[in-house]
């Protein structure tokens, strides 16, 4: 052993470099925790990471000179805190972006999405849909790019919301019903093709808009926590379903599951488009319950719209009452049956769904109880989703996430 003493001074930055090499398979999920809220201060990304300070703090000092997340070295102490304040971690407000779109029955709308889920800038809902997937995807993106020439973001990649199931890993739209798009229209393809013609670097990927919505809350909203978490909501015709297994999706063998839109409830009910009478889909959506309580959809506003205000604002109107409990207790059926098969320990419902969870609670709760096998013994929380453009939301998501499984190599540092 040498009697002489180590030259560099603690702290100097060959010290940092290897405890950031120790530290390098953690950036992802050190960033995945602050992208998500887990780990708002380096003591609990610390804790969360098992690793020492010293790393933890080369890991966060990393993301930050990579424009993600932002350390605020002097945070204030809680009022009767012990000790020194842990530094306080933060998403980048002024860091790259994701293009986030989204295709629905009465329009489309194109956002760009920052880490920690937040909407930085969104384009006006455009209210017709061209038969064309090609043009109307052409649109979007165009908005989209427009955005991040107005804001001069980098952008990390995009992601697509379509109300139809998507097949991996060929990416098409096998079922959008309320589109006039054909059956199977190469959906992934066309994204691709329109980004790299509007001159945007990244991947492009797409998903069903329930599922992305899922997803999104499952990070940022009203399912954070839960580990087998269900979501089901009307988009703008029709009904969607996703599920989320221990943080991540659950689409099945080719991207097809969790189409609960084609629960029959109802088996006197009405034609649905799959061939199908008294789905869920046509029993449970914005049109079923417009026509239920004897109005004719009129040409202001989305059908979403519409039968959301009636209920907000018609619902002690005794038809429009009766019309939302008739909507209610199907939708509690389908829950039920669902509650009964997938045990989830928390169910998120968006939409006109929403709407009616908030006009109504105890009945829709009652109904999926007493059709559920465990009863009201084990009787599952039904919440309302809590993101706006959740769909949106997590389209980008999806395009966030190389970023997240690996920073260096998704920001090309590697």
């Amino acid at each position: 052993m040498s009697g002489k003493a180590d030259p560099r001074p603690a702290g100097d930055g060959t010290t940092s470099r290897a405890r950031l090499d120790r530290g390098r398979g953690a950036l992802g999920p050190a960033l995945e925790l602050v992208h998500t809220g887990r780990a708002p201060t380096r003591a609990v990304l610390t804790a969360e990471l098992g690793v020492t300070r010293a790393t933890a703090g080369a890991v966060a000092a990393e993301l930050e000179a990579l424009g993600l997340i932002r350390v605020d070295a002097r945070p204030g102490a809680a009022a009767g805190s012990q000790g020194r304040p842990s530094h306080r971690l933060e998403v980048a407000e002024e860091g790259p972006v994701a293009l986030a779109a989204q295709v629905h029955a009465d329009g489309f709308r194109a956002a760009l999405v920052g880490l920690g889920g937040r909407i930085v800038a969104t384009t006006p809902s455009c209210e017709t849909v061209d038969a064309d997937p090609a043009k109307v995807l052409g649109a979007a993106v165009d908005a989209g790019a427009e955005l991040l020439r107005q804001t001069g973001l980098p952008c990390v990649g995009a992601g697509l919301a379509v109300p139809s199931a998507v097949t991996e890993p060929e990416g098409l739209a096998l079922n959008p019903l309320h589109l006039a798009w054909p059956v199977g229209a190469p959906v992934r393809e066309i994204f691709a093709e329109r980004i790299r013609a509007a001159g945007l670097t990244g991947p492009g990927f797409v998903g069903n808009d329930v599922n992305l919505a899922a997803l999104a809350e499952h990070r940022h909203g009203a399912g954070r926590g839960a580990r087998d978490l269900l979501c089901v909501a009307t988009g703008h015709r029709g009904v969607g379903g996703a599920l989320v297994l221990d943080g991540r999706l659950h689409t099945g063998s080719s991207g097809l599951a969790l189409e609960v839109g084609h629960l029959t409830v109802n088996p006197e009910g009405r034609p649905c488009y799959c061939g199908s009478r008294g789905c869920l889909d046509v029993e449970a959506d914005p049109l079923a319950l417009l026509t239920t309580a004897g109005r004719d959809p009129g040409p202001e506003g989305s059908l979403l719209q519409q039968a959301n205000e009636l209920v907000r604002e018609e619902y002690g109107d005794p038809v429009v009452r009766m019309a939302a409990e008739a909507l209610i207790d199907r939708l509690g059926l389908g829950l039920a049956g669902l509650v009964n098969i997938l045990n989830p320990d928390r169910i998120i419902l968006g939409g006109l769904h929403r709407t009616l969870l908030d006009a109504d609670p105890d009945r829709l709760r009652a109904v999926v109880a007493d059709r559920s096998l465990w009863g009201r013994s084990g009787g599952v929380p039904i919440l309302a989703c809590s993101l706006d453009h959740n769909s949106l939301v997590g389209a980008a998501e999806l395009a966030w996430q190389p970023v997240l499984d690996d920073p260096l190599r998704a920001l090309g540092r590697v």
